[in-house]
């Protein structure tokens, strides 16, 4: 693949999930399946979509006769400063949004099975490609979705959530595999109905979720009673598409409200939200994260971070950024007065480590107060070394110092570190760390690094400094299921090749009728290639009866199965 410089700097946590795009193992089946949404697609959403999706087509590669290529695609999609990768379905909602702050469409390699043409379970090329990249040639919307990312990658899940995500996974790769046994998909739903109900507390995850939900993938944009689509999840579905305008799909103006609404990713859904203009997203979006740990922290964001039972970050008034697994926080009249960690613990200032703090100096955890040192005027971040001074704390001599929440420190001053002037943190050797007469740091544990500051200002999920922190994505384990095809099925699939070859070249146009001939009896429930076929009798011209022969089998089809009824009749009316 050629070099990508926006792929390139993605952080190494996140490449664990691409995979090769693999496009030879797209069939001419899969190729026929694409072209028909996507000619569906473009023939009804010109009329509802939002005005730059079949501008936003062109500007990010997307063909409507093949399959994307990766490699194509982002020579194009690079002009507008993005990029995009395969994965194997659905990643964990965190990686999801983090790629997308990286200016990094995911794509899910595989592409719906032909009998889940107009609605898919499990994420696909289709949804992706052609649902998510034309309305990302919008530059407002375009920001909307690197800033989601920003902020969603930020916010603390539990590790229910992470449970949810492991049976919805799994529950849409056994619904995306045509030969799974009904009993199989029945199980899994069952478990997922168990999880989501052990939910409890919606998590800050949770809850932005259910934004992304119904913004990126199944939102509206205009007027309440005549909207547009911009949503991927209705862009990508023939069926929901039409269905998403019907009176039947109640309407919602988009506030911050829709994070209550949950979903369900198997089934269409039963309401939908209109946002005026691409702004509000926006607006919303940062009403939400105003009442994020990453905005508030205090005592609410350090419980989110030991509650996440994850790597977490906490943040103090003077900048220090302290990286692990948090453990317990102690507080005093409603204030966070010491919080410690019970993992190793890197510390940071401004998203980068600092020398010497790794999490192989911190490796048995980390804990330090909170607050203001009594007997100050000043913050304590802001204290010179006079001030210092003048409160018995001094460079190489033992001092004893208390917070005004009642934490004492005594230890010997080793070193004061400052960063832009702003004093960080203070290290001690031979130190005594003790709250009400609780040892919360003995002088044989070691060196005591002393963060500063008077209240924890931000709180989010995973390290400050990811690659330094050494952070893994592990890849699911589980993974897609590679359908395995009979001989039957690969001839159908040489059959839809010849025709498509046909189309392409314009050439042997005699051997339609021949054909015809093959497939109608070997296959006569394939509703697909009977269209295409039929086209192409009707563009050749071919006058030997083979249109009215192709045409009644398509109506006794369309008749005597009304599942596939109404597919029939639309790739009929297009032609």
């Amino acid at each position: 693949m050629t070099e990508n410089a926006i792929i390139n700097s993605l952080p190494k946590h996140l490449k664990s999930f691409i995979i090769p795009q693999k496009y030879s193992r797209y069939t001419s089946q899969n190729q026929a399946v694409w072209r028909y949404v996507m000619r569906q697609n473009v023939r009804y959403l010109q009329k509802v979509a939002h005005q730059s999706y079949l501008e936003g087509l062109q500007k990010t590669g997307i063909s409507i006769e093949c399959i994307p290529s990766l490699e194509e695609m982002n020579e194009i999609l690079a002009q507008i400063g993005w990029a995009a990768v395969t994965v194997d379905g659905f990643i964990p909602p965190a990686a999801f949004m983090e790629f997308q702050q990286y200016n990094v469409l995911v794509i899910a390699a595989d592409i719906r099975p032909f009998d889940q043409i107009e609605y898919t379970p499990a994420p696909d090329i289709i949804h992706e490609a052609a649902g998510h990249a034309p309305i990302i040639a919008d530059p407002e919307y375009a920001e909307y979705l690197r800033y989601f990312g920003e902020i969603g990658c930020k916010a603390f899940s539990s590790k229910k959530d992470y449970d949810v995500y492991k049976v919805i996974r799994h529950l849409s790769i056994l619904k995306a595999d045509p030969n799974t046994p009904s009993e199989e998909i029945e199980e899994a739903e069952a478990c997922l109905e168990h999880v989501s109900q052990e939910i409890g507390v919606m998590s800050e995850m949770s809850l932005i979720r259910n934004l992304h939900w119904w913004t990126v993938e199944y939102g509206l944009i205009g007027e309440l009673d005549k909207p547009k689509i911009y949503g991927a999840g209705l862009l990508s579905s023939i069926g929901e598409s039409v269905g998403a305008l019907k009176d039947d799909v109640i309407k919602l103006p988009y506030t911050i409200d829709a994070k209550d609404y949950g979903f369900d990713i198997t089934k269409p859904q039963p309401q939908l939200f209109v946002t005026p203009d691409f702004s509000t997203l926006t607006h919303v979006l940062d009403e939400f994260a105003n009442h994020m740990a990453i905005r508030t922290g205090g005592v609410d964001g350090i419980m989110k971070a030991i509650e996440s039972e994850n790597t977490a970050t906490i943040e103090y008034s003077s900048g220090m950024q302290v990286s692990g697994i948090f453990s317990d926080v102690i507080v005093d009249r409603g204030h966070a007065v010491y919080v410690k960690t019970n993992s190793p613990t890197t510390l940071n200032y401004n998203n980068k480590m600092l020398e010497g703090h790794s999490k192989n100096h911190h490796n048995d955890g980390f804990g330090s107060p909170i607050g203001r040192i009594l007997g100050t005027l000043r913050p304590t971040r802001l204290l010179s070394d006079a001030d210092l001074k003048s409160i018995g704390i001094e460079k190489g001599i033992k001092s004893k110092f208390q917070f005004e929440s009642g934490v004492t420190v005594e230890g010997k001053l080793e070193r004061i570190t400052r960063i832009n002037g702003m004093l960080v943190m203070l290290t001690f050797s031979d130190c005594l760390v003790m709250h009400k007469g609780k040892i919360l740091f003995e002088p044989t544990w070691g060196i005591y690094d002393m963060a500063v500051g008077e209240q924890i200002v931000s709180a989010f999920n995973g390290p400050a400094d990811p690659e330094a922190y050494g952070l893994e994505y592990e890849a699911p384990k589980e993974k897609t299921h590679q359908i395995h095809y009979e001989e039957d099925a690969i001839y159908l699939h040489k059959l839809y090749h010849d025709i498509r070859e046909i189309r392409e070249t314009g050439l042997n146009a005699k051997l339609i009728s021949g054909i015809w001939q093959d497939l109608k009896p070997k296959f006569p429930n394939d509703w697909l290639l009977p269209v295409e076929i039929l086209e192409l009798v009707m563009n050749h011209k071919i006058n030997n009866g083979l249109k009215e022969k192709v045409e009644t089998h398509l109506n006794q089809l369309r008749n005597t199965n009304p599942e596939f009824g109404q597919l029939i009749e639309n790739g009929m009316a297009m032609i």
